[in-house]
């Protein structure tokens, strides 16, 4: 897998515009950067609650199938990370309430609790990012993508 260039001037890329700039990289990496999907995904993107995270994951995987139906692999994969994040930052927070897993400077882990409904909150929007990370559609347009950016580089 290439590294994710994050030197990319991402504020004057359109990525619907100019979809061959889009990398998958690791993860949830390029979520928060990536444009115009980030302003089209992150305002559904919430997790404070089990209710608030099952409408926001459906609502983000509605846009998922809207961007499927669109033949808009970009999109996909950004409703993907989303979700994945929804999963990652809710886990975090059930965990950690103050959201920090370490001692602040250091590398020192800071003391885990549970908060039941935020860890509610990460196990939906694990099993929609599941959904969405397993879609056949999907699954062919990455491993199609990832085929084209190796052999760019």
């Amino acid at each position: 897998m290439m590294e994710f260039n994050y030197s990319q001037d991402f504020a004057s890329i359109d990525f619907r515009a100019q979809p061959e700039l889009y990398q998958v990289g690791r993860g949830e990496q390029g979520v928060l950067s990536v444009e115009p999907y980030k302003s089209e995904i992150l305002p559904h993107w919430k997790f404070r609650t089990a209710t608030i995270a099952k409408k926001s994951s459906a609502e983000i995987y509605r846009l998922f199938q809207k961007y499927k139906k669109d033949d808009d692999f970009v999109g996909m994969d950004m409703a993907r990370k989303f979700l994945q994040m929804g999963f990652t930052r809710a886990r975090r927070y059930a965990n950690h309430p103050s959201g920090r897993k370490y001692k602040k400077g250091t590398n020192v882990i800071l003391p885990s609790t549970n908060d039941p409904e935020k860890a509610k909150a990460a196990q939906i929007f694990y099993a929609v990012y599941l959904k969405a990370r397993e879609d056949k559609v999907y699954k062919a347009l990455k491993k199609d993508w990832m085929e084209r950016e190796r052999s760019l580089h």
